[in-house]
């Protein structure tokens, strides 16, 4: 395996890969574990997972400097991934009693209750663009629940893997409790495959996700999907326009616009688009991309020169079924994977920008005549991660994410975002079940009835 900078095309690091024998091994040990872990006390869970979260602070400047040179995140973002993730540890820690107690229910027998207990190794499969917070909110809720796990990480970000395994162990959780293995795609099924991996979880592209679930439905074992998505963004017509332009902004270009749940169909309303416009330029174009080390860079590099390449081919095909450039749009000369911040206007149906997700740096403004034609080509998807709606009439808002738009999450005045104390995930293609909070540890356990006559 092979690290390349994004910023400067340079090798980073070479990693060898897991061998066969050495993916049973670690299958094996993690099963091993986890028949003691299950009936480890709580309480004695809850104090490494805090032990966990401290490891990570204390690293948060190493981690988010490895997450730059490996994928081109921003340094100041990724300090914000390294503080996200320690606090879904301590979530957990201190929830987990709650969420995994005994529910009674009266059924006029001696005892009747719901257990909740853990499934056994789930084996995780995992993108680049958060190479830390997509496994470590996998993590904490399934090592709370007495599960063991087990990693496939995007190829680029294998230094990220390690240093997660490295903690792990550090913490004083059971060395091989959680193993991360260095695989290429093509070997997903190794680990699959083997009869003590009870479960799988993945979050990546819908292709991945049809993969992994075909293969894992052959085998009858649960899985977890967090897929693409192309949240639409209502801009309706008595929207703060300035509160819109700068949530759209962000919740387009962070993580240099690598997000499933980034802003990528900007819908405004007809009476309000060429103002709307103009202030999302003034705010797009401010945004001072460069090298991800560097602290006032607020968009770094693609996470790689082919993905770039993709997108630029969706722009142009955009351009060319009709859609107009208004900022960007090309792309730079020089080393590494750069792409300015871009926005299509008149995108329409038939076009990339509509109809597919666009990965980076790139919004998509598509005219509404009203509301209710709002609500129609945000769900013209499909797609269904995320979606927010921007109106003064808050109610309205609320109303409209509530009852109308077919997405995983819905916002109302503000950008997208995840938090570990609410259900996330999505619909349609963007797959199904649910990560954080009760729920999504809940997704990896075994929901168990037991009746005492």
């Amino acid at each position: 395996m092979i690290s390349v900078s994004p910023t400067t095309g340079e090798t980073i690091a070479e990693y060898a890969e897991t061998t066969p024998d050495q993916v049973t091994q670690a299958i094996v040990r993690a099963h091993e574990l986890q028949q003691t872990w299950a009936h480890t006390d709580l309480s004695d869970r809850s104090v490494l997972m805090e032990a966990f979260a401290a490891i990570l602070e204390r690293n948060r400047e190493d981690l988010a400097t490895l997450m730059a040179d490996e994928m081109g995140k921003p340094i100041t973002q990724g300090r914000a991934e390294v503080d996200k993730c320690a606090w879904v540890c301590r979530y957990y820690a201190q929830e987990a009693a709650t969420i995994l107690a005994d529910v009674s229910i009266d059924t006029g027998r001696a005892s009747s209750y719901i257990a909740h207990r853990p499934l056994g190794i789930i084996l995780a499969i995992m993108p680049w663009n958060f190479p830390l917070w997509q496994v470590i909110r996998f993590l904490a809720p399934a090592l709370m629940a007495g599960n063991a796990a087990l990693l496939k990480h995007a190829s680029n970000v294998t230094g990220c893997a390690i240093a997660i395994d490295k903690m792990v162990v550090e913490a004083g959780f059971p060395d091989g409790l959680f193993r991360a293995l260095v695989l290429p795609s093509s070997r997903v099924q190794e680990a699959l495959d083997h009869p003590f991996v009870a479960a799988a979880t993945l979050t990546g592209s819908d292709a991945a996700g049809r993969s992994v679930a075909s293969r894992a439905g052959g085998l009858l074992k649960k899985t977890v999907l967090e897929l693409g998505g192309s949240d639409p963004y209502l801009i309706l017509a008595d929207a703060d326009l300035d509160l819109a332009a700068t949530a759209c902004s962000t919740g387009r270009l962070i993580n240099g616009g690598q997000s499933c749940v980034a802003a990528k169909r900007l819908i405004v309303d007809r009476t309000v688009v060429d103002e709307f416009t103009a202030k999302l330029i003034d705010v797009m174009s401010s945004y001072k991309v460069g090298d991800p080390r560097d602290d006032a860079t607020m968009v770094g590099p693609m996470a790689r020169v082919d993905l770039r390449a993709e997108l630029q081919n969706q722009v142009a095909r955009s351009v060319a079924s009709g859609a107009r450039v208004v900022l960007g749009g090309d792309v730079p000369e020089g080393a590494g994977a750069f792409y300015p911040p871009t926005i299509l206007t008149d995108v329409a149906p038939g076009m990339a920008a509509y109809h597919e997700e666009i990965f980076g740096p790139v919004a998509s403004i598509i005219l509404a005549e009203d509301e209710a034609d709002a609500i129609r080509i945000a769900n013209d998807s499909d797609f269904g991660l995320g979606a927010a709606v921007f109106t003064r009439d808050v109610e309205r808002g609320e109303r409209i994410a509530r009852d109308y738009l077919e997405a995983g999450t819905c916002f109302v005045n503000g950008f997208v975002g995840s938090d570990p104390r609410l259900p996330f995930g999505g619909i349609k293609t963007s797959g199904y079940g649910r990560e954080l909070s009760h729920i999504g540890m809940q997704e990896f356990l075994n929901i168990k009835t037991v009746v005492v006559n």
